[in-house]
């Protein structure tokens, strides 16, 4: 592996075994994370499962959408001044704001993956990359972060979604651009929601808090959208390098990388 690529996996394997959103969020609001959850009322759980759903289904359709030629470029720190906005406004609003806010936080993200992507190499036209966008939202969070107990691990997190992705990306190839409810690619969406929903919570949680506001809640929707933006950049440099040295190849010397950052934080 030459020394560039070398030193990109380094930076992928950092950024996506340790994502960081928890470690973010509490520099801005000044508390640990694990206080947050104090800060929501009751009920909200549901208005986020639902907000969560309601954010990949658009993102969905901006996936497709983008299949179809329909993308438009911009840069990252746009995404992340558009999403800053949308934030201004769940942070001066609460939690009702965040139906609408959230599916707008997410189409700005899902426009700025699929932009990282491109330039990675990826062809946007193609189903599986949409999808691989998609499931960039599932990687940023770890055991740890909002009592996450559904693995850990990037490539744990590929493997569990690899099979509804594989098989949801052969649906669209096949059948052409279908309706967003199809069953194959609700499954897919519910898997990707269910890790989705964890960092989503601690968004809203953090927008809640009392001494946030609008001012607050636009700095906390910029610190939340470059966070995926770091995470896609690290997601599709794995899938690049994979494409130039091998899955293999490129597993093993991930997993020796994972295995020197544990002996040194172990020591």
């Amino acid at each position: 592996m030459q020394n560039e690529d070398f030193d990109a996996l380094h930076w992928a394997v950092e950024t996506l075994e340790h994502p960081g959103l928890a470690a973010r969020l509490a520099n801005l609001v000044g508390k640990p994370i694990e206080l947050f959850g104090r800060a929501l009322p009751a009920g909200a759980s549901e208005v986020i499962a639902g907000a969560t759903t309601r954010g990949l289904n658009a993102a969905m359709t901006v996936a497709l959408r983008t299949m179809r030629g329909q993308a438009r470029s911009s840069s990252p720190f746009l995404h992340r001044s558009l999403a800053a906005v949308s934030g201004a406004v769940g942070g001066g609003l609460g939690l009702t704001a965040l139906a609408v806010e959230l599916p707008v936080s997410t189409v700005i993200m899902l426009r700025s993956i699929m932009a990282i992507a491109q330039g990675q190499g990826e062809d946007i036209e193609s189903p599986e990359t949409a999808l691989a966008s998609l499931q960039v939202f599932a990687l940023g969070t770890r055991v740890g972060e909002g009592g996450d107990a559904l693995g850990n691990g990037y490539f744990a997190v590929r493997g569990a979604l690899a099979k509804s992705l594989t098989e949801a990306a052969r649906f669209i190839a096949e059948r052409g651009l279908v309706a967003e409810g199809a069953p194959v690619l609700v499954r897919f969406l519910s898997q990707v929601a269910s890790r989705f929903g964890i960092v989503v919570t601690q968004k809203v949680a953090a927008q809640t808090l009392p001494v946030i506001g609008a001012l607050g809640g636009a700095a906390i929707n910029y610190a939340f959208t470059t966070h995926f933006q770091d995470i896609a950049q690290a997601h599709f440099t794995v899938r690049r390098l994979e494409r130039r040295y091998g899955n293999a190849f490129v597993r093993g010397e991930y997993d020796r990388i994972r295995e020197s950052f544990a002996r040194r934080q172990a020591a």
